[in-house]
């Protein structure tokens, strides 16, 4: 009798997971499968150094769900399991872990519909707290930044762009701690500035009839109709603010390679000092021809070289220089050299064309830096939503904008409500109180999203994205927006 219970006492919880691995019927269909693969599950449900179990990829999402709930003593059961890879929900259990795109040392999140609900709440919670005060514990702090702590860890791409944005907050990400104390801090610090802004409105709406509080309100009603300006172009024409490439060939001028920048607006072809040195034309400058440039600034004209010898392509033509200090580029082809050998830019094909010769411009990696981008460094910038910067002088995109921690979406701030929501909740005491004597600018209205027509969607897709808590309104409205990916509309209904 004793022997008995003593060998059932030895079959322990890793022994009975070993053997549904073994014997799980994905296991069985192919049984010449020997990589496996090791997975780390996070969770605030589990210890701080998570669950790791090895694996095979033939391993179906059901069985490795039914797995962790051995491995954790059936403390929660698989049908209360939800886990996700980089924010995106994996939800059809048939599919084996490969299929799904596990690969080797990935790292998932487990959550339960009690912890997704309460994390909604505490979301909810978040962005009304804005307009009643300070939290009265700090316990919702913890749990929020737990989640986010989790999400980071298992998505790369957000937690290099936190590097960028908030290296400090990136530092602690492994230190649970820490990681809370510097997310309450940021949101300290956003409460205060709306603390502020609410003390400012609040203080010219108290005198409306004064003529600065006038000049002061129309100047924060203008200065919100440019931040939803910029907004709207980020998130509606974000390619605006991409930096142009600019236009260079390669040319040898008296046999010396050189890099000519191709500029129609330039009305001669002018060439630097030190490439007409490398070229060996330096002595046939022309000082006759020798004054002062005027344009944007002025620059010193050394004089002309009235006719060299030219490459472009496989034709050699004739070309006259015009010698001037004070440009950052070494040979820049005029309208002069253009329209004297018809020459067409075309744009389409990222040509320029010489009658039947083509020469394709040069690379962005191969074109010089100097005269693409001048004063880069010291380029004023200014500041966009969500800690983006955009470059004063050329509109480029210099830092694109911040991780949200709360996963809002873009135009979002730390624990904040979104940009429009904070535009509004500006704007609105001044324009129902006050009265501005001089017109207001207009916002400029977004281009209109497509219609929401209803789309016929699997009463599978909806039961799923139901069984995590939400409405089938709200179902059907993600899987239309997601095209019916069930796993992209339940990330856009978290998000």
């Amino acid at each position: 009798m004793w022997m008995s219970e003593f060998a059932a006492s030895i079959i322990t919880t890793s022994t009975v997971a070993c053997i549904h691995a073994l014997y799980s019927p994905d296991r069985q269909k192919k049984p010449n499968n020997t990589n496996k693969m090791i997975l780390s599950i996070v969770s605030s449900l589990l210890p701080d150094d998570g669950l790791s179990l090895e694996v095979f990829p033939d391993f179906q999402l059901a069985s490795l769900k039914t797995l962790i709930a051995e491995e954790i003593m059936n403390r929660i059961t698989p049908d209360r399991m939800f886990l996700y890879r980089d924010g995106h929900l994996l939800a059809d259990g048939e599919k084996t872990l490969q299929e799904l795109g596990l690969v080797d040392h990935a790292v998932l999140e487990l959550h339960t519909r009690e912890s997704i609900q309460a994390l909604r709440q505490a979301h909810r919670a978040a962005t009304s707290g804005a307009t009643q005060g300070a939290r009265n514990t700090s316990g919702d702090f913890m749990t929020d930044s737990e989640v986010i702590r989790l999400r980071l860890l298992g998505d790369q791409n957000m937690m290099n762009q936190l590097r960028e944005q908030q290296p400090e907050l990136a530092e602690a990400v492994n230190d649970p701690q820490r990681f809370s104390q510097i997310f309450q801090m940021l949101e300290s610090r956003r409460r205060d500035a709306e603390r502020e802004k609410q003390l400012e409105t609040a203080r010219l709406n108290d005198d409306p009839f004064n003529i600065e509080s006038q000049r002061r309100i129309e100047e924060l009603i203008r200065e919100e109709a440019v931040r939803e300006n910029l907004q709207n172009a980020l998130e509606y024409n974000p390619e605006s603010f991409g930096r142009v490439t600019m236009l260079y060939v390669p040319v040898e001028v008296n046999g010396h390679p050189v890099k000519a920048f191709v500029d129609s607006g330039a009305q001669a072809t002018i060439m630097s000092p030190k490439c007409a040195e490398d070229c060996n034309i330096m002595r046939l400058i022309d000082k006759r021809f020798a004054g002062i440039a005027k344009g944007v600034g002025t620059a010193k004209i050394l004089g002309r070289v009235h006719s060299a010898q030219i490459k472009l392509g496989d034709q050699y033509l004739p070309c006259s220089f015009t010698v001037m200090e004070g440009k950052d580029v070494d040979l820049l082809l005029g309208l002069d050299m253009l329209k004297r050998h018809q020459a067409s830019i075309n744009l389409k094909d990222n040509l320029l064309e010489f009658g039947d010769t083509k020469i394709p411009f040069l690379p962005e990696n191969e074109c010089p830096r100097s005269f693409d981008a001048p004063g880069q460094e010291d380029e004023p910038v200014v500041e966009g939503p969500a800690g983006s910067l955009v470059g004063g002088q050329s509109g480029a995109m210099i830092r694109p904008p911040a991780v949200n921690p709360n996963f809002q979406g873009p135009g979002h701030t730390v624990g904040g409500p979104s940009a429009s929501e904070a535009s509004a909740s500006t704007s609105q005491p001044l324009l129902s109180q006050t009265t501005i004597p001089s017109p207001v600018p207009t916002p400029v209205n977004p281009p209109p999203l497509p219609s929401g027509r209803q789309t016929y969607h699997a009463p599978e897709k909806i039961a799923q994205l139901t069984s995590l808590g939400f409405s089938e309104a709200e179902a059907r409205q993600a899987l239309n927006t997601a095209n019916g990916d069930v796993e992209l509309a339940a990330s856009l209904l978290f998000g």
